[in-house]
Order: structure tokens, then C-alpha cells, then sequence
């Protein structure tokens, strides 16, 4: 049998906080759903705290970093608003991503070259914090570079494009962009980064992006989310860990 280490599952549980800001009640109480996953084969909690709060808020950070047992991910844009709750909080990573209120979700990655310098003096509180950073970007060699170079440790490379083209079943382009992301990863790795995997990844995609050798952690939110209104979270997780896991036992 082929020996590995385990991918991490992280879980971004944002969509909780959708849902209960669509009604603007109390319930689900995102806190509830990191109970939950804590007692199942989750490794990681991802929260992205937006500039426009559209779905975790302040609060929900404050809830959940005093009392989870499962390490916090902070996802969050490059301000000056966001570094201070980091700093404030000191969740174990922080992700940065790009931002824009248009947007349904994080489009692309982070543009890590043409602000190589605002971010080399960004990161510093937070890494003399000991917080750990990992930079979103797409799967390009000279952002991955200069994500070295600026100070982080983990780079998340997004399989948005990849999962978007799988699911259209556009063959040609999705292994193109399959093959970016090995080549990213290989190269990341190189440089001493952790790789992590995410956005848009479902049982499908993952059967493909768990077998990259070089990839240490996925983070799953929506899907696992949407999924679990049906089949409930503890199967979804569940199903999740077995492709993740036969991926890498190919």
C-alpha cells in the first residue's frame, strides 16, 4: 500500500452564517456547527469575515475562537480593519484573499506580485503574532514566488477554474488547469510552502486534487454546506473523507 501523509480536511462554515442571515434570526448558529464537526474527521474551521459581514460576523469569531478545539482558519482581505481583529484574536492561520463587494464569491486569486510591498509590511504584526499565513492564489509560478518571499508559509492554490471547467466537462481545458495546479503545487513545495487546495471543490473534483502529492490540506465549504441538507453533515463529511482518502491511496 502506498504510504501518505493524510490530507487535512479543512471546513469553511460561512454558508451556516448565510443561511441565518437570510432570515435575520439567531439560528444556525454557526458556534453549533463548529461543535459538531469537532466530534467528526474534520481537522480545520475556515471563516472568511468580510469587509460587509455578509455572512460571519465579529461575533461569531469571538464565539468560535475562544472555544473551539479545532484549529481556525481566518480568511480575510489585506485592511487595516482585518489586521487589527487578527491581531486581536490570533486565530492559528490567516488566509488572505482578494475582495470585492460585487462579487458572489472570492474570484481568482490574490495578486501577490503587484503588492508584494504593501504586504511584506501587512504580514509583519501578524507573523510577530506566531499567526501562521497563507496566501489564495491562483496557480502561477511567479505568484507563488514572490508568496515566499513576502513571508508566507502555505500557499492555497484555487481550483475554482479546474472545478467549474469539470463540471462543464470541457476535457481539454480542465486538464490544462489540472496540470497548472500539479506544476504550482510541485513548485510551491520546492520553496519549502505548505500547498493547500480550495474553492468549488465537490466529491468530483476532489478525486482529482487529493491525488496531487505535494497537497497537504483541502478546504471544502460550500458544497459540504449545500450537501448536508440532504444527506445530513456527519454523512457528507463522511463521503467527503473517503474520496479525499481514496484519491491519495490511488
Amino acid at each position: 500500500m502506498k504510504k501518505f501523509s493524510r490530507i487535512r480536511l479543512g471546513v469553511n462554515i460561512d454558508h451556516v452564517a448565510t443561511l441565518r442571515n437570510a432570515r435575520g434570526t439567531f439560528y444556525p448558529d454557526p458556534l453549533q456547527m463548529v461543535k459538531i464537526l469537532e466530534n467528526l474527521d474534520v481537522d480545520g474551521i475556515t471563516l472568511h469575515l468580510r469587509e460587509d459581514r455578509r455572512h460571519i460576523i465579529d461575533s461569531d469569531l469571538s464565539r468560535i475562537v475562544k472555544v473551539s478545539r479545532l484549529p481556525i482558519n481566518l480568511e480575510m482581505a489585506a485592511t487595516k480593519e482585518m489586521q487589527d481583529i487578527a491581531i486581536k484574536f490570533a486565530p492559528n492561520a490567516v488566509c488572505l484573499v482578494p475582495e470585492k463587494r460585487e462579487e458572489r464569491t472570492t474570484e481568482g486569486g490574490l495578486d501577490v506580485v503587484k503588492e508584494e510591498k504593501n504586504l511584506k509590511l501587512f504580514l509583519k504584526p501578524l507573523l510577530e503574532k506566531k499567526i501562521k499565513i497563507s496566501l489564495f492564489v491562483s496557480p502561477d509560478l511567479e505568484q507563488i514566488k514572490t508568496a515566499s518571499r513576502v513571508g508566507a508559509s502555505v500557499v492555497e492554490l484555487n481550483t475554482g477554474t479546474f472545478c467549474d471547467l469539470l463540471l462543464e466537462n470541457k476535457k481539454d481545458e480542465y486538464e490544462k488547469e489540472l496540470e497548472n495546479i500539479k506544476k504550482s503545487a510541485d513548485f510551491g513545495k520546492s520553496l519549502g510552502l505548505e500547498i493547500h487546495g480550495g474553492h468549488g471543490l465537490t466529491y468530483e473534483s476532489v478525486r482529482f486534487i487529493g491525488a496531487i502529492p505535494q497537497m497537504s490540506e483541502l478546504n471544502i465549504g460550500h458544497f459540504i454546506i449545500s450537501q448536508s441538507i440532504f444527506d445530513g453533515i456527519k454523512n457528507t463529511i463522511y463521503k467527503m473523507r473517503q474520496e479525499i482518502d481514496k484519491a491519495q491511496n490511488k
